[in-house]
């Protein structure tokens, strides 16, 4: 599975200070941040209360989202498949495919019962390594659709930064028309004009609010560049995990459980062609005339068994790599636990923040 790329760049690289003053200039040449501008009526209180009130009330509802992908994490689930794995792997012993002399020496005897026993017991750890093997790979899945999810989540993100800052420039190039009517009011109030001094405590007050609701987006879309990260954070964690369940389980779990089941065949395959090798030990006993022939077809029949197609090594290492992926996934999870506990209380506080704001 490849590691997921994207051509979206992040917030913090996308929004440096230069292309942030060059995109706000832009906006203010902008169609429809006019079109706001236009819709701003400084003499209506509850309108002005009320301005940019949609994308910020989307970045409340984006939060309490991201906690929600944060609170239903299956990741914590993937320690309880861990646990089985280990337990399964518990049971393997390398010395069951060691070299054991005396026991071929038992023919047709406890040395093939001991044989069918250790290839029912790998036959079945083979069927059980199976099935985790299945949930894990379900899990990587799940993990793999997740990061994708999260990279939609991280482009709503950066439009509903964009958004606001269509607001706030509109709401700013509001308060420069207004500033500039008070300017002419308050000239026209200072010579004794009563109608001007009524208009301009009107605008003083809407512009007075206006203002306060440009802070208050200001504040939404710093919400907004904050969690940023954080999903990047979650992204990267899904990755690394997805990664080490590829190398660790997903690749590694089928050639040892393959391995297993080879290298107990062969040890089988082993005890058949010594027992054959003894069985004509005791007919060259009886048939001394044919001791020499018996003696090369004995050795003969050695050469064609020869020794087990799998080494122990090779199902040592193959086992030593999930144990150690295990373990390494394990971390991973841990540091991914820590992550989102750290998002999670962040981001909370910044909505905390952000209803304070709106009082």
């Amino acid at each position: 599975m490849s590691q997921q790329t994207t051509d979206v760049q992040p917030i913090e690289d996308q929004l440096s200070e230069d292309k942030a003053n060059e995109l706000k200039q832009e906006l203010r040449k902008d169609p429809e941040v006019q079109r706001i501008k236009d819709t701003i009526d400084e003499r209506q209180q509850t309108e002005l209360l009320s301005f940019g009130q949609e994308p910020a009330n989307e970045i409340s509802q984006f939060s309490d989202k991201i906690l929600g992908t944060m609170k239903n994490s299956s990741m914590e689930d993937s320690s309880k498949l861990l646990k089985q794995l280990s337990k399964v792997m518990e049971k393997f012993d390398k010395k069951d495919f060691e070299e054991n002399k005396g026991l071929f020496n038992k023919v047709f005897g406890r040395g093939k019962k001991m044989i069918e026993k250790i290839f029912d017991k790998y036959q079945s750890l083979g069927g059980e390594i199976e099935k985790i093997n299945v949930e894990i790979s379900k899990y990587r899945d799940e993990m793999v659709d997740n990061t994708h999810n999260l990279e939609d989540m991280y482009e709503r993100n950066y439009q509903f930064y964009l958004d606001l800052e269509k607001y706030i420039t509109a709401g700013q190039l509001k308060q420069e028309e207004l500033q500039q009517q008070i300017q002419q009011l308050e000239g026209k109030a200072g010579e004794g004009n009563q109608r001007a001094s009524m208009e301009l405590e009107t605008l003083k007050n809407g512009a007075e609010l206006l203002d306060q609701r440009v802070y208050d987006l200001q504040m939404a879309q710093m919400v907004a560049f904050q969690q940023a990260p954080q999903i990047r954070l979650l992204q990267r964690g899904n990755t690394k995990l997805v990664n080490k369940i590829n190398s660790a389980f997903v690749t590694t779990i089928p050639i040892f459980k393959t391995s297993v089941i080879q290298a107990v065949a062969a040890k089988r395959q082993k005890l058949v062609a010594d027992s054959m090798s003894e069985l004509d030990r005791r007919t060259n006993e009886m048939l001394k005339r044919n001791a020499q022939n018996v003696s090369d077809q004995s050795r003969q029949i050695a050469e064609l068994a020869g020794g087990p197609s799998i080494k122990i090594e090779t199902i040592e290492e193959s086992f030593n790599t999930i144990v150690q992926g295990m373990q390494d996934t394990k971390a991973i999870e841990d540091e991914n636990t820590r992550i989102r506990e750290e998002g999670r209380k962040r981001v909370l506080e910044l909505q905390e923040n952000f209803k304070k704001k709106h009082g």
